[in-house]
């Protein structure tokens, strides 16, 4: 019997593929379980309903905000809208108040109205052996059959656009959780700004998604969360069967998280990342997506294309070309 004790952080692709290989199929269930894609989508007749589920695992900070925006990100990147959210929430024995739950409820439904989401059922409870409170998500959605968008779609050749710059998350929970660490190291300003990045530049992917999605020339879309850009190339390519390249230059990066990455020796490539969209599309409608995502004030910017899957994933870093690391642990845990 295999007793080996697994990693922190995501099960590795290959073994949760193994995990995955023999479950049963069902004739409605149009996409199942399966690495790269963001979501699970089920036949509901004229349309489509989309379901996700996701925790919040790296902050306790907005919890609730948090998890209605990070469900509703994977809902968008298949062509769907978010409509319906269920929560569990886990709160620890010993140390939780009524006024931590009436805060967490109120952040929920600030998200919600935000997205236009009913908050619909779930289930609260205070549990033993817990450090701080854990709350995942499960967000409905739906879309129209001809409109569903899925990572297997995309072909080789395709432009990897991505959307803002990296790392967003990241960047403001290091800013907000090592706050006392960072006052000596950068710039004051640098350290506030970086402290609002969950709301500005935020960390929804909803409005991007969407609007890229009804131009008709989208093949995939994937919101890299843990484990950075790269894992979620990484994630875009193990979809679609197909190999990487992207552009280390290309890469837009925002200063302070930069700066925040340098101080604790992370590697911002894998620092989670939500706020960011990948998106895949030909070359040839690449500048469509591009203008018309700039038409909402969102810059996008191509980093690489996706090749035959024999190339494998790749990273050009000036004349050097070598394999894009993979972070089944996001670099954050290095330091929370």
């Amino acid at each position: 019997m295999n007793k080996e004790i697994l990693p922190l952080g995501k099960i590795e692709h290959d073994l949760l593929r193994e995990f995955l290989d023999d479950l049963e199929g069902d004739p409605r269930l149009i996409v199942g379980p399966k690495v790269g894609e963001d979501a699970a989508v089920i036949d509901f007749g004229d349309k489509y309903l989309v379901a996700k589920s996701d925790p919040i695992t790296f902050t306790e900070e907005k919890i609730g905000w948090y998890a209605v925006h990070i469900n509703a990100n994977d809902i968008a990147c298949m062509g769907a809208e978010p409509k319906w959210f269920l929560i569990t929430l886990l709160m620890p024995d010993g140390k939780t108040y009524k006024s931590s739950i009436k805060k967490i409820f109120k952040d929920i439904k600030r998200a919600c109205k935000e997205l236009g989401v009913i908050l619909c059922g779930g289930h609260t409870e205070i549990t033993k052996g817990l450090e701080r409170p854990i709350l995942c998500g499960q967000m409905l959605g739906e879309v129209k059959k001809n409109n569903l968008i899925q990572g297997s779609k995309s072909k080789k050749g395709d432009s990897i656009l991505m959307t803002q710059k990296i790392p967003i998350e990241g960047t403001a929970i290091l800013a907000n959780h090592k706050n006392k660490e960072l006052l000596n190291t950068i710039d004051n300003k640098l350290l506030k700004k970086a402290q609002r990045f969950l709301e500005k530049p935020g960390i929804s992917v909803v409005k991007a998604a969407i609007t890229a999605a009804k131009t008709g020339h989208i093949h995939s879309m994937h919101d890299p969360t843990e484990g950075g850009l790269a894992t979620g190339i990484h994630e875009l390519a193990l979809a679609s069967n197909l190999g990487a390249l992207v552009n280390y230059e290309l890469i837009p990066m925002y200063k302070e998280g930069m700066e925040i990455c340098k101080t604790f020796n992370l590697d911002p490539l894998g620092l989670i990342t939500s706020g960011t969209l990948l998106i895949t599309t030909s070359e040839d409608n690449e500048k469509k997506i591009i203008k018309k995502l700039k038409k909402i004030e969102i810059e996008t910017t191509k980093i690489g294309k996706l090749v035959d899957k024999n190339l494998g994933v790749k990273i050009k870093i000036g004349k050097k070309t070598s394999d894009l690391p993979i972070f089944q642990m996001d670099e954050i845990s290095k330091v929370i």
